[in-house]
């Protein structure tokens, strides 16, 4: 009888070195692929991305991430669309237009929190505030939410929208400006373009959108295929909390996600970079500290969309759907 004991004892024990062996294995499972497609070139705006990536939160997650930029900076969401990328990072006025014409999209969590888009001017102009715009020309890159920013923004100040003259720069919005073709600019960043013209002594004046008139929006969001926000949940969710630790180790250590951004973009001017990091620090969380890092807020989501409604961008109102928070660190079930 003792005998029989002894050998079921040995047998539970092998049995249990066998599961800690298992369990120290583990991370030999290969890593599930996931492509983010960037909204633009890589610049100060994903320095948390490539500061999750070259810190090895991704790999910690059981993640192989690859970061692309798109050829056309209007591409991302209809080659999320297509199937083309896992994840997409776009603006939230582009995904308002693309679910109005049909695309199964949602965004799952908000990279850059407040509006970049600006009016800006240079300090030799008269620029004290959106009335003096009267009787001058303003380039635009052709965007037309952007020119119905420029509606609501003179009408709050009480200007007449119909004494200034809309010039189509395209992306040329800078050299127009500096080349004294246009008094100002729509749809300059504050933390880009701005802090890019101040570096060159040109002491411009910047008004932000969302503090004139128009209300505010996230500027940068994380966009997915609405169909896998439930079978893809646990991959998506390890995502965001990786990028959440990406983004909170940038904070405490900004020039750690400046190194790993200039080695995936050498040509990058690294002074404007450290700049632009710097100032947009606070826009990359929640106001509510209470909330997590990418929380997107409903009631503003829903105050946009009624804008963009009311101003005959989309023709019918956003639904709630075009948000979802619960991927994020502690939300959702």
């Amino acid at each position: 009888m003792t005998k029989i004991v002894t050998t079921l004892l040995v047998l539970a024990a092998l049995a249990l070195a066998a599961c800690g062996t298992k369990s120290e294995n583990s991370g030999s499972v290969p890593a599930k692929s996931l492509t983010l497609m960037l909204d633009f070139f890589p610049n100060a705006d994903h320095a948390g991305i490539y500061q999750a990536q070259a810190s090895g939160e991704f790999r910690k997650a059981g993640l192989n991430v690859h970061i692309q930029a798109p050829g056309d900076p209007s591409a991302p969401l209809r080659l999320l669309a297509a199937g083309k990328t896992d994840l997409a990072i776009s603006y939230e006025p582009e995904l308002l237009l693309a679910r109005d014409k049909g695309a199964k999209l949602v965004a799952i969590a908000a990279v850059v929190q407040k509006p970049l888009t600006s009016i800006i001017a240079l300090g030799s102009t008269k620029l004290k505030g959106p009335a003096d715009l009267e009787n001058h020309t303003v380039g635009t890159a052709g965007i037309p939410y952007q020119s119905a920013y420029l509606k609501t923004i003179l009408n709050q100040a009480g200007a007449d929208p119909g004494k200034i003259k809309e010039v189509n720069v395209g992306f040329n919005l800078v050299p127009a400006l500096l080349s004294k073709k246009v008094f100002a600019i729509m749809g300059g960043y504050w933390n880009y373009e701005g802090i890019q013209l101040q570096r060159k002594h040109k002491n411009p004046t910047i008004i932000r959108v969302d503090e004139a008139g128009v209300p505010t929006y996230n500027e940068l969001v994380i966009v997915a295929r609405q169909d896998e926000i439930g079978s893809k949940a646990a991959l998506l969710r390890r995502f965001l909390q990786a990028l959440a630790r990406g983004y909170t180790s940038l904070k405490a250590d900004p020039q750690t996600g400046i190194d790993a951004l200039m080695r995936a973009n050498p040509d990058l001017d690294r002074g404007l970079q450290e700049e632009s990091v710097k100032q947009t620090l606070p826009a990359f969380f929640p106001a509510d500290t209470t909330k997590p890092w990418g929380y997107m807020n409903p009631r503003e989501w829903a105050a946009y969309s009624k804008w963009f409604y009311d101003n005959g961008l989309i023709k019918q109102p956003a639904r709630p759907q075009a948000l979802n928070d619960d991927l994020l660190p502690g939300q959702g079930f």
